[in-house]
């Protein structure tokens, strides 16, 4: 037996091994968790929970960082992390992206929670910045949708509902019922805690950190980045001005250098 030849067929049956992302595209890497939602009813607050949401962002920095992303969106149960059209991490390879980007977002949510969690994950690709633009956009109406439904039925919940009663009430309604039902119970939706209705955004900045020239003994600002959490997110064409401030450094880049 060649055993060459042997490996070499046994290796051609490995499916989508050799697929890649297409060269010079804009890519999403988005995580979700798996079951989440009797894993969340069963330990954490409803219809939002600071300490999820914080477990959240600790892997979505995780991954950010781990993967060298520009930006990371959080929203529920699902990450989203955006890279630039030059990014060749892993010679972009899908299979090995979608594996270690799940298994990682699992291993730091298990840790930093205590309790086995599970993600898969996909890819999203665009070919220009105002598709970047749309799938956050995208991602941020789910969000918003999401906490409003999410509010009205826990609220209908906790007043004694089951839940066949709070699903039958709120079933095809519209926007302005469930804000007015929750309304009519004391909450305003549009006042609740912006990261709940909008999703929580991670990106890179700089910032001056001091130290000392061990020549001259003297004091000395150098420039460092880290990873800033952002829990104030602009919504709608705002949403879309912030985006770009992100995304236009490197899209000037990747024209600069041929791309």
């Amino acid at each position: 037996m060649n055993n060459d030849a042997f490996e070499a067929r046994l290796r051609a049956l490995e499916y989508y091994h050799s697929l890649k992302i297409v060269p010079g595209t804009w890519v999403v890497l988005r995580v979700d968790g798996r079951g989440f939602s009797r894993f969340t009813q069963e330990r954490f607050s409803k219809p939002f929970d600071d300490r999820f949401n914080a477990l959240m962002v600790t892997t979505a920095q995780a991954l950010l960082e781990e993967f060298q992303g520009i930006y990371a969106y959080t929203e529920s149960d699902e990450i989203s992390v955006l890279f630039p059209p030059s990014w060749t991490l892993f010679d972009r390879e899908v299979e090995k992206l979608v594996s270690l980007s799940a298994a990682m977002a699992s291993a730091t949510f298990t840790l930093a929670c205590g309790e086995r969690a599970t993600f898969d994950s996909r890819v999203w690709i665009g070919v220009a910045e105002q598709d970047v633009i749309d799938y956050f956009r995208w991602r941020q109406s789910d969000a918003v949708r999401c906490a409003l439904n999410g509010w009205a039925y826990w609220t209908l919940r906790q007043e004694g509902r089951s839940v066949s009663e709070a699903t039958h009430t709120l079933e095809g309604q519209t926007t302005a019922f469930k804000n007015e039902l929750l309304y009519e119970r004391g909450i305003n939706f549009n006042e609740l805690p912006a990261w709940q209705r909008r999703g929580v955004g991670l990106y890179w900045e700089i910032y001056l950190k001091e130290g000392v020239n061990p020549l001259t003994v003297q004091t000395v600002l150098t420039e460092r980045r880290r990873v800033k959490v952002d829990r104030n997110l602009p919504m709608k064409e705002d949403y879309s001005a912030f985006l770009k401030t992100r995304l236009r450094p490197i899209a000037q880049q990747t024209v600069k250098d041929g791309i």
